[in-house]
């Protein structure tokens, strides 16, 4: 199969340019962020760290993120106390549940963007 990963994600906002600094700013994810030591990035493209992607088409009466929303982005992370910590300081409300969290997978959080869009933080075990 040629497919080798995912080329990019394309969704609408209210505010582009917005959201876009929003991602930027608080979680380093967007054009010109890069991912790795050795990456070199430009003004078009977020260079990403090598690792899982998971592709899941849920339910519609899933209740695993908010039924209003079609999708829910999950970034892997490095340092989630860290990055929890800059993102409440920032007055991001973050959600944990003890729950959600296996030494199988990992732990995860949950924020939201500014325009509502669910966010799953994953540090992988």
């Amino acid at each position: 199969m040629g497919v080798t990963g995912i080329g990019g994600l394309f969704f609408r906002a209210r505010d582009p340019e917005a959201l876009t600094a929003w991602y930027v700013t608080h979680l380093g994810v967007g054009a010109g962020c890069g991912g790795g030591a050795n990456d070199d990035p430009d003004p078009w493209t977020w260079r990403t760290a090598a690792g899982p992607t998971v592709f899941a088409p849920f339910a519609a009466t899933s209740d695993y993120f908010a039924a209003d929303k079609p999708f829910m982005l999950n970034f892997r992370v490095t340092g989630l106390d860290d990055l929890l910590a800059g993102l409440r300081a920032a007055g991001i409300d973050v959600e944990t549940r003890p729950e959600w969290d296996s030494p199988e997978a990992g732990r995860f959080a949950r924020v939201h963007d500014p325009e509502g869009t669910p966010i799953e933080l994953w540090e992988a075990s």
